[in-house]
């Protein structure tokens, strides 16, 4: 069974939105969906728990990405 993942990428202000991967991220935060559009729905929520919403040197880019 596949896998769908919410990804919450903490990047840094000074790298630009299309560049920030789990690569360049200062932070992730993961939570497992069971559907893409649960997904969707999951990842203002985790990027909220991730902390950094009153942090105004970061931002929070949000994803989902299918594990198999």
């Amino acid at each position: 069974m596949n896998t769908i993942l919410v990804v919450a990428l903490v990047c840094a202000n000074t790298v630009a939105a299309p560049d920030c991967t789990r690569e360049t991220a200062l932070d992730i935060v993961t939570a497992q969906a069971h559907s893409l559009q649960e997904c969707l729905i999951q990842g203002p929520t985790v990027a909220a728990g991730s902390g950094r919403a009153a942090d105004t040197n970061t931002y929070v880019k949000t994803r989902c990405e299918q594990r198999h």
